[in-house]
């Protein structure tokens, strides 16, 4: 449970850190935009290290899946856009996918 959670904070942390480098550079927000963006990346990264996992590569590729669906609820909040059926249904394959490689037994 403790890694769905970081995983869910990690993904606000870097679509809103992402999303304030779009604003300033294609939604023509101010400079100081970038800012809250930088703190935002950093929170991200440090969140992904919160996980364990003895391979960072096996914990960025789980967090994948969490981010795609995170990414769409994002768009559909934030900017109002609603995902169609094909975006649902690559989140909840990509879902599946991270699922297998977090509980996977090893």
């Amino acid at each position: 449970m403790a890694t769905i959670a970081i995983y869910a904070g990690a993904a606000l942390a870097e679509i809103a850190g992402c999303f304030a480098f779009w604003a300033w550079l294609k939604l023509d927000k101010p400079v100081w935009w970038l800012l809250p963006g930088l703190v935002f990346l950093a929170a991200f990264a440090w969140l992904l290290t919160l996980v364990d996992s003895p391979a960072a590569g096996r914990a960025f590729a789980a967090y994948g899946g969490v981010y795609i669906m995170a990414s769409l609820a994002w768009m559909a909040l934030v900017e109002k856009a609603q995902p169609d059926r094909y975006d649902l249904a690559g989140a909840a394959l990509c879902l599946v996918g991270a699922a297998v490689i977090v509980a996977a037994p090893r």
